[in-house]
């Protein structure tokens, strides 16, 4: 049978709290009583932790022993923390403290204890962080023997000695730095208020943009837009937009970038560096690797030393983002700071990066606009001529069709009024127009219902050809039952 550990209200209960600035103190539980626990000064017990809600937990008497519950009542209802309690590395809502239970809210520990109750244990039965001690240690079994806590879901916690090989990482390393905070100021250091604006900034300029984005369909607004907004956002001297050429297929040619925007921050730098030089080097590693790149110091970058470019202008810092989609990267957006005394940050580089990515979702949609656009206009003026399915395979496969032709076997329609000279000496302008319309307009229908395509107009006539692009055995027959449709059809338009 496993022993389980429990503790009587009416004893010396405490916690042992350690704070993140390695403060240690008690605090007594006392009977029958609530203890709250959080940020706030009005709390029982005080967290001096950025990471603890002004009220984050509480401890009430359940029965013989204490429960600690996650969250505090507020008129009536509980509200749960946001970062929530861990009692001996898990995360728990309510729990019925035992014993040595290890409770972390925030990066503050507390560990539950009792005075009388650990005298009155023997040492065999004192487990610090488990619930139920193994049956084999309570018996006097062997003392290496591991003590292990059977939890449910099949998980297991092991007190297993650790081996020779550890990996410790501090909290510095985690959340950058540690801030001693006081309590008048435990909510957060003026570095980290700091950080908050500055986030809040870029959040709110790139929302500016998408606003002003979402309707726009000129590319030269596109990256005006986007480079006042590094202008703003970012301490750049020069910025410049540059769009990758591509083919008829969309496919980027990235070592062929084009200036869609270049900018400088004011009449000064404009003047002083008057033409603008981009480095290759660089904006070559960022389409082929799809990166975002970051060089503190330009000039003395093993990757970049050499560039000319860079050298000549005496650039010191540089910062080049991908106009990356999940497709394709369409150009890069280059920005670059002159001061010598001054250099971009990794912040700079989120926030260019953040714009370049938006500008290049806009590039796509604009993109494809435009193709829809240029669809539209061919497919109108190829249905003219051509029968839809032939329309529909010049669009899609450009490639299929190609200057110099190829010999192949064709059937050529020709077909004409008869007579049309009389006629259009006797009848105006006008009249002679419309008749010509409405003919051509029901024999190109024709030819095309038979898979026929509509070469020329020649006055009154027409040719059309059966067999071109796309050669077919019934080629001639098609030409023959297009005729004879035509033939009818005239009939009807003569009434």
């Amino acid at each position: 049978m496993p022993v389980v550990l429990t503790i009587k209200a009416d004893v010396g209960a405490y916690l042992k709290i350690t704070e993140p600035n390695g403060d240690m103190r008690e605090f007594r539980l006392l009977p029958g009583a609530l203890a709250t626990i959080g940020r706030s000064k009005d709390n029982d017990i005080v967290l001096n932790d950025r990471r603890v809600s002004r009220k984050h937990a509480h401890i009430v008497a359940e029965g013989s022993g204490y429960k600690l519950i996650d969250g505090f009542i507020d008129n009536g209802q509980l509200s749960r923390s946001v970062n929530h309690v861990f009692v001996n590395g898990s995360p728990m809502l309510e729990k019925v403290l035992e014993p040595g239970d290890s409770i972390m809210i925030g990066e503050s520990r507390l560990v539950y204890g009792d005075t009388v109750a650990d005298a009155r244990l023997e040492p065999a039965l004192v487990a610090p962080r488990s619930v139920l001690v193994n049956p084999s240690v309570a018996r006097g079994g062997s003392e290496t023997a591991p003590t292990v806590v059977d939890m449910p879901g099949g998980v297991a916690f092991g007190d297993e000695p650790l081996g020779q090989t550890q990996l410790l990482i501090s909290a510095k390393e985690i959340i950058g730095r540690q801030s001693h905070l006081s309590m008048e100021n435990a909510m957060a250091t003026p570095d980290e208020i700091k950080d908050l604006r500055r986030k809040a900034k870029m959040l709110e300029l790139l929302y500016e943009m998408s606003k002003t984005l979402g309707s726009v369909f000129d590319l030269g607004d596109v990256f005006g837009k986007a480079t006042d907004l590094i202008f703003r956002g970012t301490p750049a001297d020069r910025v410049v937009a540059l769009l990758a050429d591509e083919t008829l297929d969309g496919r980027i040619l990235d070592f062929s970038l084009n200036p869609v925007a270049v900018k400088t921050r004011d009449d000064k730098i404009a003047k002083l560096t008057e033409n603008m030089t981009v480095s290759r080097t660089i904006t070559q590693k960022v389409m082929r690797d799809r990166v975002a790149l970051l060089s503190q110091d330009a000039r003395a970058d093993e990757q970049f030393s050499g560039a000319e470019s860079i050298v000549s202008q005496g650039v010191r810092s540089t910062i080049c983002a991908p106009l990356i989609t999940e497709n394709n990267v369409h150009g890069v957006i280059y920005a670059d700071r002159l001061d010598p005394f001054a250099a971009f940050t990794k912040d700079h580089l989120e926030m260019i990066g953040a714009v370049a990515a938006q500008a290049a979702m806009t590039v796509e949609t604009v993109k494809a606009h435009n193709r829809l656009a240029r669809e539209e206009v061919a497919r109108a003026n190829y249905s003219r001529f051509m029968p839809e399915y032939v329309v529909k395979q010049l669009l899609e496969n450009p490639q299929s069709f190609r200057l110099g032709g190829v010999n192949q076997k064709i059937t050529v329609l020709f077909a004409d009024i008869r007579g049309f000279t009389a006629i259009s000496e006797k009848e105006n302008p006008e009249k002679i127009v419309g008749l010509l319309n409405r003919y051509f307009s029901a024999m190109s229908e024709i030819i095309f219902e038979h898979g026929g395509t509509l070469d020329k107009y020649i006055g009154d006539g027409l040719m059309a050809l059966f067999g071109a692009p796309n050669v077919s055995e019934e080629d001639a027959l098609n030409a023959v039952k297009a005729a004879v449709k035509m033939q009818k059809r005239l009939r009807t338009l003569n009434d």
